[in-house]
C-alpha cells in the first residue's frame, strides 16, 4: 500500500509514482493499480506467493553462502518453501521510504531475508528473439507500433532474428504518443500478450512470447536445424547412394555436399553441380540469393535459380541431385538429362525420410521475450539506507537477484542492470504508470547477517508467516512444467481466489 493524502473532495492522492493521482471514491488511478476503497488506498493486485515448485519439477538456485555460516542446500527461490515475490507487492517510490516487503524465514537453519519491491523503470526494454529463417528486416530498420518508432532490429543470430524494443530514449526522448505506444506495447509483450508491429523495408510481425512469430500473416512452425553446411555434416550419411549431390539452400551459408569435407570422407564423386554466390571454405558458399521468405530464408522460389549451368567435365546423365532448406520445409528432386539439364523427379523414399528428418530435428519456431532493466540508486534505497553496498553485494553474489521468483540475469559493469526471460514469471507480473515507465517486480534475497552488514532496513522486517496472512495469490507451475515447452506456464493455486 502506498502513502496517500486525502483532500477536501474526498479524494485521494496516491504518491506511488511521480504521477501523483488524486483518486475518487470507487475509482482506480491512471496506471489501474491502486484504488480509493471507502477512504483508504488500496493495492488491486494481491501479492503473488510462489510456492511448492521443486515437488512439480522445479530445480533448486545454486547461491553463494560464503564459509562462515552453517551447511545450506543452495535452495533459495525454488524450494518447497513459499517465496514472496514482489508482484503485487507495491511500490514505495520515490525510495527513501523502506521496500514495501522485508521478509524473513529460515532455510536449513540459516536465517534469510527477502526484500521485495515493484520498481519503476523508466530505464528499461525488452529483447526479442523470434525464430525464423525468414527475412523481416534490414539490421538497424526501426520497428514500429501503430506507426510509432518503438525499436529496431539487431543482428541475426543462429535461426533467430533479434529485436531491441523500448528504452528511456523511446519511453521519453520522443513524442507524447511515442512514449505512450512504446510503454503499453513493452508492457503487453512483458504480459505475454500478443503485439502487432512493422518493419521498415520489412515485415509484419505478431510477437507473443513463447508463441510462434507470425509473419506476414503466415505463423512459423519450425526452427532451422543449422545453417546449408551444418545440415550436411548432420545428415551426409543418410544420402549416402540415394544421391549424388545434395545442395541445401540457406540465406547465410549454402551448402554443396560434394565439395563439403563431408561428402570428401565419403569419398563421393565430384557432381559438377555448380552454385551461384560466394564460395568460402570448399562446399560453403554466401550470398547465393537475396534475403525474403522463400527457401532457406532466401528470396528463392524456384532453387535452380540459384544454380549455374553444370560443369559438363564433372556432371553426367542420370545425375541425381536433391535440393532441401533448413527446415526440410521445401524439398525437389531432379535427375540429370542427356544435356545435363534438371529434370524435376519424385522424391524417392530414402530421400524423403532424410528430409523428414531434416524437419524433425527442427525445434519449434517460438518467440522469446527478455525484459531487461536498470535497478537505480532511488529503488536501490528501499533496501539500505547506503545503495552501493547492494550492488557491492549482489556483485560479490552475497544477494540473488529474481523479478517475480525468477532467476534474473545480472550484467556485469557498473549497477544493478537484470535480464530475466518474462515467461519464467508468474502471469500478469508487470503493471505501469503514465510517466511513461514499467513496473516490475525484484526481489534481493540474502542472509540476515549479510543485510544487516549492508546497512539494511532491519526495524521494518517482518517474519513470513505475518506475510502469509495477507489476502495472496499463490501460483505454481502447472503439469508438465519439466517440459521445457510447458515451463513458461503458471496456474493459480486451487485453494485460493485471486
Amino acid at each position: 500500500m502506498s502513502d496517500s493524502a486525502a483532500t477536501p473532495s474526498g479524494k485521494i492522492r496516491c504518491d506511488a509514482c511521480p504521477v501523483l493521482c488524486y483518486i475518487a471514491e470507487g475509482r482506480a488511478g491512471a496506471c489501474d493499480r491502486y484504488a480509493n476503497h471507502g477512504g483508504a488506498l488500496v493495492r488491486l493486485d494481491p501479492l503473488t506467493i510462489i510456492q511448492n515448485t521443486v515437488e512439480q519439477g522445479g530445480t533448486a538456485v545454486a547461491f553463494y553462502r560464503g564459509d562462515d555460516g552453517p551447511d545450506w542446500n543452495g535452495d533459495l527461490v525454488q524450494g518447497g518453501r513459499p517465496f514472496v515475490t514482489a508482484v503485487g507487492a507495491g511500490t514505495t517510490y520515490p525510495d527513501y521510504k523502506p521496500a514495501p516487503f522485508i521478509v524473513s524465514q529460515p532455510v536449513d537453519g540459516v536465517d534469510m531475508v527477502t526484500v521485495v519491491t515493484e520498481g519503476i523503470f523508466s530505464y528499461c526494454g525488452v529483447k526479442v528473439k523470434i525464430d525464423t529463417d525468414r527475412f523481416i528486416g534490414p539490421e538497424r530498420a526501426i520497428v514500429r507500433v501503430e506507426g510509432e518508432p518503438v525499436g529496431h532490429v539487431m543482428t541475426s543470430e543462429y535461426g533467430s532474428k533479434m529485436l531491441s524494443l523500448g528504452g528511456v530514449e523511446h519511453l521519453t526522448g520522443g513524442s507524447k504518443k511515442e512514449g505512450r505506444v512504446t510503454c503499453d506495447a513493452l508492457l503487453h509483450l512483458c504480459n505475454r500478450n500478443a503485439v502487432e508491429m512493422t518493419i521498415d523495408d520489412g515485415a509484419s510481425l505478431v510477437v507473443q512470447a513463447g508463441q510462434p512469430p507470425i509473419i506476414n500473416g503466415a505463423a512459423e512452425r519450425l526452427m532451422r536445424v543449422g545453417c546449408g553446411s551444418a545440415t550436411i555434416g548432420m545428415f551426409a550419411t543418410q544420402w549416402l547412394g540415394h544421391a549424388d549431390e545434395v545442395v541445401v539452400v540457406d540465406d547465410h551459408i549454402t551448402g554443396v555436399l560434394t565439395e563439403h569435407q563431408s561428402g570428401k570422407l565419403l569419398d563421393l564423386r565430384p557432381s559438377g553441380i555448380r552454385v551461384k554466390g560466394r564460395r568460402s571454405t570448399p562446399g560453403r558458399y554466401f550470398q547465393v540469393a537475396g534475403s525474403g521468405t522463400g527457401w532457406g530464408g532466401t528470396d528463392v522460389d524456384d532453387p535452380l535459380t540459384i544454380l549455374r549451368p553444370p560443369d559438363p567435365a564433372k556432371a553426367w546423365p542420370g545425375l541425381r541431385l536433391l535440393m532441401v532448406s533448413t527446415t526440410g520445409e521445401q524439398s525437389a528432386y531432379y535427375v540429370l538429362d542427356g544435356d545435363l539439364r534438371p529434370v524435376p523427379t519424385a522424391l524417392t523414399p530414402a530421400l524423403q525420410a532424410s528430409v523428414d528428418r531434416i524437419a524433425e530435428n527442427c525445434e519449434p519456431s517460438l518467440c522469446s521475450v527478455l525484459f531487461m532493466a536498470g535497478a537505480g540508486g532511488s529503488l536501490r534505497a528501499g533496501v539500505t539506507e547506503n545503495p552501493v553496498m547492494l550492488t557491492r553485494s549482489v556483485k560479490q553474489a552475497l544477494t540473488f537477484v529474481s523479478c517475480g521468483g525468477a532467476k534474473a540475469y545480472v550484467w556485469p559493469g557498473g549497477g544493478i542492470t537484470v535480464m530475466v526471460d518474462v515467461c519464467d514469471m508468474p502471469s500478469n507480473s508487470f503493471g505501469y504508470v503514465p510517466t511513461p515507465a514499467l513496473v516490475a517486480p525484484i526481489e534481493f534475497t540474502l542472509r540476515l547477517s549479510d543485510y544487516l552488514a549492508l546497512g539494511g532496513h532491519a526495524a521494518q522486517i517482518r517474519p513470513v508467516a505475518e506475510v502469509l496472512t495477507d489476502p495472496l495469490r499463490r501460483v505454481a507451475p502447472v503439469e508438465g512444467a519439466a517440459d521445457p515447452l510447458a515451463r513458461h506456464n503458471y496456474a493459480w493455486a486451487k485453494d485460493e481466489t485471486p
